[in-house]
């Protein structure tokens, strides 16, 4: 009976590195441990909910600034709640995931459906495998900017959010939003966390032919 050949660590993976600590996140993913804290306003009550996830992380063509260079990759991250996998979802994100080895640098450019764009970024290494993106309201780099209903409503008060690579098949991420409900005149901690494995490779150098 032959031995099956294990999976490589990160440090033995090979390939083009262009996107740095991106590099591993290319390819179609999914997750069915997703859990959601948020508040839900029918019910005046904040509770969890369970869901499953499909992310696709693409690589872009080079971007440049002047004398910046990025290297990145498109994205989407669509959620259902458990047993209404079939009806819309209820979170949608499309944006950027970006790399500036010069100044070591990781950016999250973020559109939600729900009326919220977010650039949030950190210092990162080549080969880190723990990313993060912080975004705070104001900030003249890394800000947050949501619809005036939202503002009045559930205004945002700090974004923070991690990538972790577990191994070459495997990623999970936290994200954690501090809102300022109207509705109980109190701050929360509107929070997700997910965990997914990859279900189809994509090329990492497709976008730069």
């Amino acid at each position: 009976m032959s031995t099956p050949t294990p999976e490589p660590a990160l440090s033995e993976i090979r390939g083009p590195q262009k996107l740095g600590p991106l590099t591993p996140l290319v390819g179609v993913w999914e997750g069915d441990v997703g859990i959601d804290l948020s508040y839900h306003n029918n019910d005046d009550v904040t509770r969890h909910t369970s869901y499953f996830e499909r992310a696709v992380f693409e690589p872009i063509p080079i971007q440049e600034n002047g004398q910046q260079v990025l290297w990145g990759m498109k994205y989407s991250m669509t959620a259902w709640r458990h047993g209404e996998e079939a009806m819309d979802p209820f979170h949608d994100e499309i944006g950027f995931l970006l790399w500036d080895k010069t100044n070591g640098q990781v950016m999250r450019d973020v559109v939600f459906g729900r009326g919220i764009a977010i650039l949030a970024g950190s210092d990162a290494g080549p080969h880190d495998t723990e990313l993060h993106f912080d975004a705070k309201p104001g900030d003249p780099s890394y800000g947050i900017l949501q619809n005036k209903y939202l503002m009045q409503r559930a205004e945002i008060k700090d974004f923070t959010s991690s990538f972790v690579i577990e191994d070459s098949e495997t990623f999970s991420y936290t994200s954690d939003l501090l809102l300022r409900l109207a509705a109980t005149g109190e701050e929360m901690h509107h929070t997700d966390k997910n965990t997914l494995t990859r279900v189809k490779r994509l090329h990492p150098g497709s976008a730069y032919n």
